[in-house]
């Protein structure tokens, strides 16, 4: 006759390395986010050096051609604050938001994506 104990231990155990691999893959998969998260934090600092630099030397360009110090600089930030007003205009846009979200998501839960779609063929 089988005994009762000896089952109950191996329900636990398959309980236990069940808990045990859903632990891991939730470590990987935060692991797999934050990776992600800290690379779109560094792209997005150095976008933010490369539209200075671009900034500058597009208003120094400006000032050249204007044959005046400030015009260049004025020119830009116009350009800026057209490109501000067209923004804050459009926030409300649930098109935009829409491709925004797909966009963060499918870079954010890349590996997620990918493995739901594999599952699904």
């Amino acid at each position: 006759m089988l005994n009762i104990s000896e089952i109950v231990q191996t329900v636990k155990g398959i309980v236990e390395t069940r808990i045990g691999l859903v632990k891991e893959e939730i470590q990987d998969e935060f692991l797999g986010i934050l990776s992600r998260i800290i690379l779109l934090t560094v792209i997005g600092s150095l976008l933010l050096l490369v539209f200075l630099f671009l900034s500058l030397s597009l208003a120094f360009f400006l000032s050249q051609v204007t044959k005046s110090p400030y015009m260049g600089f004025l020119i830009v930030a116009l350009i800026y604050f057209l490109i501000v007003l067209v923004m804050f205009l459009s926030k409300d846009s649930l098109q935009i938001q829409e491709k925004t979200e797909g966009l963060l998501k499918r870079f954010i839960f890349k590996r997620k994506i990918n493995e739901d779609q594999n599952n699904d063929e």
